[in-house]
């Protein structure tokens, strides 16, 4: 067996190897003497935790020659804030009023009036009764020789204390429920506006304001309230001279205005009693129907007649019968959905 050790060169009788130049030049030159040279490394130490600042460090303050943002530069010095100084605790975002205003909902009810929201009860039904009819009016108004008064309806009673107001707020609150139909309600008892309060919002600039400046975008009066498709106009500051600015050319061009904002928008208008004030004929020759609430075993025939006659400019006229007693225990429209649901 052959040894792996490699045979010197006397064993093998071979003449011997002549030393390299790497070998001759190991003899000349020490190549170690550099790393005999070298210094020890010394042994690493742990790092220390720095030592706490001796006293609050000045914030750094930023100056002008520091910045080439043209933003910064236009701040004066001395309401620029240092850099890195962080808000107060206290600090809160501005909130952001919304322009919606919230109908009071408690106050309707407290009034027996429809909530938005609510079960169907027997008025909610009722006024789908009527609204159902002043709608297919409309379409009939549509199609006939003045289809921009299709759009208006005035609510109006022979005298006080009728329930017009009560009426008018529901029709419009029926009428909003409707899925393509924006309302605007406008409080055009000017002498007596009480819209506003049975809703819980508070007055403003409306109706007389933007008939009496004609540089006021009458629009812009416009209350958007909570209540889907559901706005409020009031009737704005107070003069002797209402029904002459409701009897000028600027009352139809504001009421253009108000049905060009929404092609959807049907215009309801609270008007005063028509033998009580004057208002309500001139509203009725602007108006394409006019419905009449005769509050019963109250509103003599005489009067509803009257009244008739004093809104007979406008050619549909629809009476509503308000405050009816039902007998107790006959039959009531609208008592279906108290019956446990719908079957």
């Amino acid at each position: 067996m052959r040894s792996k050790i490699p045979e010197s060169h006397e064993a093998s009788g071979e003449p011997p190897r002549a030393p390299s130049l790497l070998e001759r030049a190991a003899t000349v030159y020490d190549f170690n003497q550099h790393v005999r040279a070298r210094p020890p490394v010394p042994p690493v130490e742990p790092a220390r935790a720095p030592e706490p600042a001796a006293g609050p460090v000045a914030a750094f303050e930023a100056d002008a020659s520091d910045s080439d943002d043209a933003t910064f530069l236009a701040i004066p010095p001395e309401l620029r804030a240092p850099i890195g100084q962080e808000l107060p605790d206290e600090f809160h975002m501005p909130f952001v009023a919304s322009d919606t205003a919230m109908i009071d909902r408690g106050m309707l009810a407290a009034n027996g009036m429809m909530v938005p929201g609510a079960p169907v009860g027997p008025l909610a039904e009722e006024f789908r009764l009527i609204k159902r009819q002043l709608l297919i009016t409309r379409a009939q108004i549509e199609a006939s020789a003045v289809p921009d008064k299709a759009r208006t309806i005035l609510v109006c009673s022979a005298r006080p204390n009728d329930g017009k107001t009560f009426c008018a707020i529901n029709l419009a609150l029926s009428i909003a429920a409707e899925r393509d139909t924006e309302v605007l309600l406008v409080d055009a008892d000017v002498a007596k506006p009480d819209v506003l309060r049975q809703l819980g919002l508070d007055d403003g600039p409306g109706l007389l304001d933007a008939l009496a400046d004609t540089s006021i975008d009458v629009e812009t009066l416009v209350i958007r309230t909570d209540v889907p498709h559901l706005s409020i106009l009031p009737a704005g500051d107070r003069t002797t001279m209402d029904t002459e600015l409701l009897a000028s050319a600027r009352t139809r061009a504001v009421l253009a205005r108000l049905l060009a904002a929404d092609p959807r928008r049907i215009v309801i208008f609270d008007s005063p009693p028509a033998l009580a004030a004057s208002p309500a004929g001139v509203l009725a020759m602007l108006v394409g129907q006019v419905m009449l609430v005769v509050r019963a075993d109250h509103t003599p025939e005489s009067e509803v007649r009257a009244a008739v006659n004093r809104l007979d400019s406008c050619e549909h006229i629809q009476l509503v019968l308000n405050a009816v007693s039902f007998v107790p225990g006959g039959a009531r429209f609208g008592s279906y959905y108290e019956q446990g649901g719908a079957r």
